[in-house]
């Protein structure tokens, strides 16, 4: 059985993170979307959150788990045994730094390959941080993201918000 990991932050997961990993699913026998507890990013959703709004985004989705993992992905990589880590494309822009990330981490781990895949061209230009943007600026994310990752990244939004005016 062939299984790859679709590694992220998923901070939050969008439209275009489930696009390409329905195309991984056409390529593997089962794909894992390994949620980074760590990334050095400063994050919306806490790992939990992270954890639980992908698990409810991709339930129709054949051949697919959700894990979070710690530590380098190609360690959890070799944990599941997948052979392959799907990264997504949208713009010759990520090619340098999606380049020089799967080059490293086959330095780590020769075994793992990575595989890169473009979104449908209505999610090219979509990413976690213009979503996040967008809601912060009360702007429509409709068919960005699925529904339950936007209730609750509204409903976080507006919390902070709340918190920030009350400090």
């Amino acid at each position: 059985m062939k299984i790859a990991i679709y590694p992220g932050t998923f901070d939050p997961i969008t439209n275009g993170h489930i696009d390409i990993l329905k195309k991984a699913t056409q390529v593997f026998d089962e794909v894992i979307l390994a949620v980074a507890e760590s990334t050095g990013k400063n994050t919306i959703f806490n790992i939990e959150e992270r954890e639980y709004l992908c698990k409810r985004s991709i339930l129709n989705i054949k051949r697919t788990r959700v894990i979070k993992f710690n530590g380098l992905v190609v360690d959890f990589a070799k944990e599941v045994k997948a052979v392959a880590m799907i990264r997504g494309m949208r713009a010759v822009s990520d090619f340098e730094y999606e380049l020089s990330l799967a080059l490293m981490n086959k330095k780590l781990n020769a075994e793992v390959n990575t595989i890169f895949l473009v979104p449908d061209s209505k999610y090219l230009y979509l990413s976690s941080t213009m979503i996040r943007q967008i809601v912060k600026l009360g702007g429509n994310i409709k068919d960005l993201i699925p529904e339950c990752v936007e209730q609750a990244l509204i409903k976080k939004m507006r919390k902070n918000e709340e918190k920030t005016y009350y400090k």
